[in-house]
């Protein structure tokens, strides 16, 4: 086992070493200079820099001046040390940016996850005990409504639904209007209450396909002979269902649940944007709409390492759930 981590750990470095070259590649390709344009805009300050100063010193600063393969390893070099240079939109280090951002959208995020695992898990194995049911139908039905409809169509309806009509949440926004005034506990269910429908928004897209996923491998193993043994033992439904049925359906959910993880933290870029929360999806599409390269290429790294880890952690799960699973 110790073997298979550290060949998949140096396979991830260098997968991600392929990963950080193709992005940095694809912005040095992009069309239009938008260094010129950051050096023209810092230039038309008063008592600022020539525009020629600003253009060699934002070059310098970024490898530009240099061909392709020396300046990626200028820029690796410089991210490996942790300096990811300064926000061009922001005006602050990409990575205190990324601070002061990052852990709103976590807390979206784990309270989202947490809530589509106590819906999906129970309502997939309760669809699968009771196949060709209308339970069955009923729970297929709202998970495929679930996968099918995209995520703006659900928050408008719960924007139009709950605070155009109800008037219970505000539209747009991590606070109100008197956020100063209110009491640290007041803050604190301020913000909560803003959190409400684009946490609903992000449980209602992503829960169907993991119902629906759960539903299937269910009804796999629930075929089985191994089941149908227990059952002829004279074992009892529940413990035939959640003792033997359940723990091998954990099986192959572990690769969907660690391939979710990294989604903890990446941030729900559309939801974000759809409810103005400025989490770190919502921060890194303002970033990309300015042309902001430094905090760009810091989040397409960021998502890259994610998703690698999110792979890593499938793996050593899939061991740790299913014994019978060696590493040879």
């Amino acid at each position: 086992m110790r073997k298979f981590i550290i060949q998949r750990l140096f396979l991830s470095i260098l997968i991600l070493f392929c990963v950080t070259f193709i992005i940095y590649a694809l912005m040095r390709s992009l069309p239009g200079s938008f260094v010129e344009n950051m050096a023209m805009q810092l230039a038309q300050a008063p008592g600022a820099k020539p525009f020629e100063e600003w253009i060699a010193q934002l070059n310098a600063a970024y490898g530009l001046d240099k061909n392709l393969i020396p300046g990626y390893f200028t820029w690796l070099g410089d991210a490996l040390a942790g300096n990811f240079g300064d926000s061009w939109k922001y005006t602050v280090p990409v990575l205190d940016k990324f601070k002061e951002v990052i852990w709103l959208s976590f807390t979206m995020g784990a309270i989202s996850f947490i809530l589509e695992l106590v819906i999906a898990i129970p309502l997939g194995i309760v669809a699968a005990t009771k196949q060709y049911s209308k339970t069955d139908y009923f729970i297929t039905a709202g998970a495929l409504v679930g996968i099918s409809l995209p995520t703006f169509f659900f928050a408008t309806l719960l924007k139009l639904g709950f605070s155009v009509k109800l008037g219970w949440f505000d539209l747009y926004g991590l606070v109100g209007r008197d956020y100063a005034q209110l009491s640290s506990w007041g803050q604190f269910w301020d913000k909560a209450n803003h959190l409400v429908l684009p946490i609903l928004t992000l449980v209602i897209v992503s829960v169907g396909s993991l119902m629906r996923y759960t539903r299937t491998n269910m009804l796999e193993v629930l075929n089985s002979d191994y089941i149908r043994t227990a059952r002829a033992k004279g074992l009892s439904e529940k413990k035939v269902i959640y003792h033997h049925a359940f723990r091998n359906t954990l099986i192959p959910l572990v690769t969907i649940i660690g391939g979710s993880l990294p989604g903890l933290f990446s941030g729900a870029l559309i939801t974000e944007t759809l409810f103005s929360i400025p989490g770190i999806g919502w921060t890194s599409y303002q970033a990309m709409l300015a042309g902001d390269i430094p905090f760009s290429m810091f989040y397409m790294t960021f998502l890259a390492i994610l998703t690698l880890a999110g792979n890593f952690i499938s793996d050593i799960l899939y061991a740790v759930v299913d014994p019978r699973v060696r590493i040879a």
